[in-house]
């Protein structure tokens, strides 16, 4: 498999798995897991597990949690490129997860915004650059983004783009994110986000709009699975049925699992990358945690 660069966040994840009913002004039972994530780290590590050899890109603090995270990384078979920022904490996200599996997200980025230009490791012809679109949503790590995709261009490297999360794409700008990530050969929006890119409210019109500027648009379904457009091809795959524990870092497996099979053959039978995705997928979400 081609080698991977991935620049994206790297963060502590604090999962709590909520039971029963709300409570306001009271208790209210959880499961409650610390873990690492990230979404760039996240994409990162799936891919080592999947046999890629991949190099992550990002920011910690200079403080324990960082260390941390980094020594998981290696430990996971990702090669890190990580700078510890003086003075800044790592980042933490705490993600609430209802008993339906579905979550909300409390973000401190953290030293992850500090991400500069030279930040990002050398990217050589014949890899591959996946960036994390929280790179670009913020004006302090946008340029460490913009740099990315420049030298990937420059190196004839083949580019994956996760537009992130649709409140930062809208305040971020549609239009703004469209012209920086013009170059990419494939995106990976949700139903949401391609909703929002298009502004198509069918996912599969939105897919095959978003494949006339790129050459490949996969878009994921949560429950109903994920499309691929390219050129006059839709192709569509249902996921793997799963019980559903923690929806958090599903979108982050699924591109690793795509990639892992895109990579080896990006000519090859779109139903098998769909497939390898849509079975990562299933795999984190049936467990706390995005890895």
């Amino acid at each position: 498999m081609r080698p991977v660069v991935v620049v994206g966040d790297l963060a502590t994840d604090v999962v709590v798995v909520l039971a029963g009913e709300p409570a306001p002004g009271s208790d209210r039972p959880a499961r409650i897991t610390t873990r690492g994530g990230g979404a760039g780290a996240n994409v990162a590590v799936h891919l080592a597990a999947l046999g890629a050899p991949v190099v992550f890109a990002g920011c910690t603090g200079d403080d324990a949690a960082g260390a941390g995270l980094v020594a998981e990384l290696v430990a996971a078979g990702v090669t890190p490129a990580v700078r510890a920022v003086p003075g800044a904490a790592t980042g933490t996200i705490v993600s609430l997860v209802e008993p339906d599996g579905q979550r909300s997200m409390l973000a401190d980025r953290g030293a992850n915004l500090a991400l500069l230009p030279a930040d990002v490791p050398p990217l050589r012809a014949g890899g591959h650059l996946h960036l994390s679109g929280y790179t670009l949503l913020d004006p302090r790590p946008r340029d460490a983004g913009l740099a990315a995709l420049a030298a990937a261009a420059e190196a004839g490297c083949t580019v994956s783009v996760d537009p992130a999360s649709t409140g930062p794409l809208a305040r971020y700008g549609v239009q703004r994110w469209l012209a920086d990530t013009a170059a990419a050969t494939l995106v990976l929006p949700n139903a949401e986000e391609a909703r929002l890119l298009t502004g198509c409210s069918d996912p599969a019109t939105a897919a095959r709009a978003l494949a006339v500027r790129h050459p490949v648009a996969v878009v994921t379904l949560g429950a109903d699975g994920a499309l691929w457009a390219a050129g006059d091809t839709l192709v569509h795959r249902p996921a793997h049925p799963a019980p559903v524990v923690d929806t958090t870092g599903a979108g982050d497996a699924f591109a690793a699992g795509l990639l892992s099979v895109w990579l080896a053959d990006p000519a090859g039978d779109p139903a098998r990358a769909l497939d390898a995705g849509v079975a990562r997928a299933a795999a984190v979400v049936a467990r706390p945690g995005a890895r």
